[in-house]
């Protein structure tokens, strides 16, 4: 076990296998020094772990989404790891986009993005600063809550 994965376990989490894909696609893709993530859910043991229900997010449901994100930016890290075999070489965190299954008039994408965002400082500290996107949207797969996608730099020298 690395180093970073010691961070994610002393933050109350540990890091899953990979999710298995629903469809044509890969859970992750290096193209160079950079690791693609498809979109990730907040799946734990192969479930939505969305205890208010499955759907849109709004005020009420806000915290619980925020603790969701955080679920899917694990994921998404397991997804890096399964191309990269370690998250020890990652250089920087370079984007986060979260999409976030909105009812009408919600306005707050952005602080529960913030679940995710303040998770990635407390892993990787200066390499987890990045950029962002909160969106709204109307639907997601399985009706999820929402769905992250990650771009990370990592350190090819040391790929086998």
């Amino acid at each position: 076990m690395g180093i970073i994965e010691e961070k994610i376990i002393k933050a109350g989490f540990l890091l899953p296998q990979s999710a298995s894909v629903a469809g044509l696609y890969s859970p992750a893709m290096r193209s160079g020094n950079l690791v693609y993530t498809s979109g990730q859910l907040p799946l734990f043991d192969g479930k939505l772990i969305e205890p208010g229900g499955k759907g849109k997010i709004d005020e009420e449901r806000k915290e619980e989404a925020v603790y969701a994100a955080r679920v899917a930016l694990i994921n998404a890290l397991a997804a890096v790891k399964s191309v990269t075999g370690t998250l020890d070489r990652i250089e920087q965190i370079i984007k986060l986009t979260l999409y976030v299954a909105s009812k009408n008039n919600f306005s707050s994408q952005h602080l529960i993005a913030n679940g995710a965002s303040s998770l990635l400082h407390e892993i990787f500290g200066e390499k987890g600063g990045h950029t962002r996107s909160a969106v709204g949207v109307a639907e997601l797969p399985l009706n999820s809550s929402l769905e992250l996608e990650l771009i990370v730099e990592y350190n090819t020298a040391s790929l086998l």
